[in-house]
């Protein structure tokens, strides 16, 4: 099967849809929401334990606060549900998960994820199960502290690990879901002190408030009102339930996962492979597998900044095979495409939503080397669209001979007074300055939506950048205008990416540096103006830049550009624009092609007096249907 590159859609980010979200929740947003959930308890219990470094009065104090807030009834309920929840459905994904490619960060989480509740069975039996069996009141510090740090010292290192175990896990999945968010890059300095310095004071508050009980439990009287040891045989009852019985069932259970998917496994393959094609290679998978699982178990590379977990919509792809073979997209996946604004074109889809059941050809929409910073910041992610633009090329004249005689500085300095110049021109005109080669300026108009204004403002930004480098002296500059279709979208390498115009961009600027060559250096420095629009889209007679979709393109071929001004200056400037505004060729779309000198050179002294009437012209012309 051949696979050629797509024509790509922007993706933008869409209103917020109450309905849609609620549709969009899935299992893995439910485990997110589950784990803040425990982490809000974890981060309190922390921060108490840190109290102890002032002191143990207030560490106890607080205490009081922390008790209250989570035993009340929903609270309460709400946190054990939130930890059987989280604790299912991490099952649920070691089930689910198809392949074992993990990232060091993710194998980390995972293996922490699964210790915690062999760490935490201990503690959980002494403060929570004896309590419901026995009926025994909510502990204070003094408990813990004072066995694990006389009668059970070996209880220390267990909770120290404990601690971090749970903390770097949490840590991790915050890690996640937040590197994507667009205040990450700001609050990552202040989230990271959080993380790496809670724990340490958790840990030296606790050792601090156990000294402390040490030294006051040598009084009989508190050591009497403050320490209530639970009696040995009910102890010895919920040290077997902990850290016997509730082992076996844990591990029971882990083998049984495992079981499970070796059976479906086995059951996949017996219901048929399917084969998935990429540009340039097939892969045979078991029905049953997500595109993004099939890339990944054979070494496909496919950008997934999140891991499949359906939040970055960087694994999208688009189906160029027959799509009425294949399942529906679920909700989540629903959601996550109209959110980037793809969810009206039915060829995209997400890699890591979607089991084909059949064969299917795919081409991933965006780099494999794509990262975080790809998609933070953005309110726009753009993978292509074709777009109707003003572009506006300017470069330095006779930048060649400018640098002769003078010193390496020199040169760049100027260069840099002139790049500066003209950028302010254009960002003033309400242009985008979008890419620098040389002491050339790409810019462009319109490009993050479309105005009626765009080649006005694309005119006005070339008069005012020739008026002010000419102010500059010692400096001349060439200028090309130009409307016409472009594929926009974000390009670039692994250091970042930028929105930029392509493919037609490309063609358009180099025929306006041929116009520029067949002008002459010896004409002065110059423009070349090309315009294109289209009626079709209810405006006058196609003048407006910006909004011809579909326009053809008609150039008018002119041998020499310098005959261009002498007819222009024989007819004059009325009867020329009337000329070429007839569109005399007869069709939709009109290009004109005209070098006007901003020198007054061979006596042409009609360049800033055609601008002017040009601009006037465009301005009254602009309307929307």
């Amino acid at each position: 099967m051949t696979v050629q590159a797509p024509t790509l859609g922007d993706v933008q980010t869409a209103r917020f849809d109450a309905l849609a979200w609620l549709r969009g929740i899935g299992v893995r947003q439910v485990r997110l929401a589950t784990g803040l959930i425990m982490f809000a308890y974890v981060f309190s219990h922390f921060f108490n334990h840190a109290l102890g470094n002032i002191s143990y009065d207030l560490m106890q104090s607080w205490l009081w606060y922390h008790i209250w807030w989570w035993r009340i009834p929903l609270v309460n309920t709400t946190l054990y549900a939130a930890a059987a929840i989280h604790f299912s459905l991490g099952l649920w994904a070691l089930y689910q998960r198809r392949h074992f490619r993990y990232t060091a960060a993710e194998i980390t989480q995972l293996l922490l994820g699964l210790s915690i509740p062999l760490w935490l069975a201990s503690h959980f039996g002494a403060q929570r199960v004896s309590g419901w069996l026995y009926d025994l009141p909510p502990s204070t510090y003094a408990n813990p502290l004072f066995g694990y740090w006389v009668l059970r010292q070996h209880m220390i290192a267990v909770q120290m690990i404990l601690m971090t175990v749970a903390w770097t896990h949490a840590c991790i999945g915050l890690y996640f879901w937040l590197r994507m968010k667009p205040f990450f890059r700001w609050a990552a300095p202040i989230l990271l002190s959080i993380a790496v310095l809670l724990p340490p004071l958790a840990m030296l508050g606790a050792h601090q408030g156990a000294q402390d009980v040490i030294r006051r439990a040598k009084d009989p009287a508190w050591r009497a009102q403050n320490i209530t040891p639970i009696p040995r045989d009910k102890r010895e009852f919920v040290d077997d339930v902990t850290l016997f019985y509730f082992p076996i069932g844990y591990a029971a259970a882990i083998l049984l996962i495992f079981a499970a998917r070796g059976a479906r496994s086995l059951n996949e393959r017996r219901g048929g492979m399917v084969t998935v094609s990429y540009p340039g290679r097939q892969v045979r998978v078991p029905k049953g597998l997500s595109v993004l699982e099939a890339s990944l178990r054979n070494k496909v590379p496919h950008a997934s900044v999140c891991g499949g977990r359906a939040r970055c919509s960087t694994c999208r792809v688009k189906i160029v095979s027959d799509r009425s073979v294949l399942p529906k997209p679920s909700g989540r996946e629903a959601f996550v495409l109209a959110r980037v604004g793809a969810g009206k074109d039915p060829s995209i889809r997400l890699a890591c939503q979607l089991r084909p059941q059949a064969d299917i050809a795919v081409i991933p929409v965006m780099p494999p080397n794509v990262g975080a910073d790809f998609v933070r910041n953005r309110k726009n992610v753009h993978i292509g669209e074709e777009r109707f633009v003003v572009s506006m090329f300017v470069d330095m004249r006779g930048s060649t001979s400018l640098s002769e005689g003078r010193l390496p500085f020199d040169i760049v300095f100027l260069i840099n007074r002139f790049v500066e110049t003209v950028s302010r021109a254009i960002t003033d005109a309400g242009g985008e300055p979008n890419q620098f080669v040389g002491d050339g300026v790409l810019a462009l108009f319109g490009l993050a939506g479309l105005s009626t204004q765009d080649a006005v403002r694309a005119l006005q930004a070339a008069r005012t950048a020739t008026a002010a480098v000419r102010r500059l002296g010692g400096m001349d500059l060439r200028v090309g205008v130009d409307a016409g279709p472009v594929l926009a979208g974000d390009a670039g390498g692994p250091s970042g990416h930028e929105l930029t115009a392509l493919r037609e961009l490309r063609h358009q600027t180099g025929r306006t540096g041929f116009i520029h060559r067949r002008a002459g250096a010896a004409r002065g420095g110059h423009m070349v103006i090309q315009h294109v629009g289209s009626p079709q889209q209810g405006l006058d007679g196609g003048v407006v830049a910006g909004f011809a979709a579909r326009a053809q393109f008609i150039h008018q071929r002119l041998e020499d550009v310098g005959e261009a001004h002498q007819r222009f200056h024989a007819e004059g400037p009325g009867a020329a624009l009337d000329r070429v505004h007839r569109a005399e060729h007869g069709v939709d779309g009109l290009v004109v092609a005209l070098a006007v000198l901003q020198r007054q050179q061979a006596g042409f002294q009609i360049g800033e007096q055609f601008l002017a009437l040009l601009e006037e012209d465009l301005t009254q012309r602009v309307h929307v249907a």
